[in-house]
């Protein structure tokens, strides 16, 4: 091994088996949401998918506050108290405006499945201090998807 390839070779971090795991899952996790968000969003615009408001519509209501837009195109029944409710999306999926939340419900979990892919090798090296953290974000990120746990209301 030359000079250069030595010094190279020390230079270089070591990387844990979990930390690979959690960049792979990540890749992947990324890839998928990119593309279901690509997907997606080309059967809004095409009219593939209808939306609940039609795209030539849509600058009609730029200047809108949420409160004002969800009114305004008749969506009242997904806000409580001006705000947007949680998981109220899933009941209009079917139009493809909503559709898009798809990917970005998706690239927004993909943490979760990331700690969850490491809590096994954790465990397994005995790094309990870790997996008791990567649990409790798991928990945390899970409670927080759910609507049950919130901040600021």
């Amino acid at each position: 091994m030359g000079t250069l390839a030595m010094t190279e070779a020390a230079t270089q971090p070591r990387v844990d088996d979990e930390q690979w795991r959690y960049a792979s899952i990540l890749q992947v996790g990324v890839d998928a949401g990119l593309l279901v968000l690509l997907v997606t969003f080309a059967l809004y615009v095409s009219g593939i998918v209808a939306p609940s408001v039609p795209l030539h519509e849509l600058p009609n209501y730029w200047e809108l506050s949420v409160h004002e837009y969800l009114e305004a195109t008749n969506a009242e029944h997904l806000h409580h108290e001006h705000v947007i409710t949680g998981w109220a999306w899933l009941s209009v999926v079917g139009k493809g405006d909503y559709l898009n939340f798809v990917g970005i419900a998706l690239l927004g979990g993909v943490t979760i499945v990331c700690f969850l892919g490491i809590l096994p090798a954790l465990l397994r090296k005995g790094d309990r201090i870790y997996a008791v953290m990567a649990g409790l974000e798991v928990l945390v990120l899970t409670l927080a998807a759910s609507g049950l746990l919130a901040v600021g209301h």
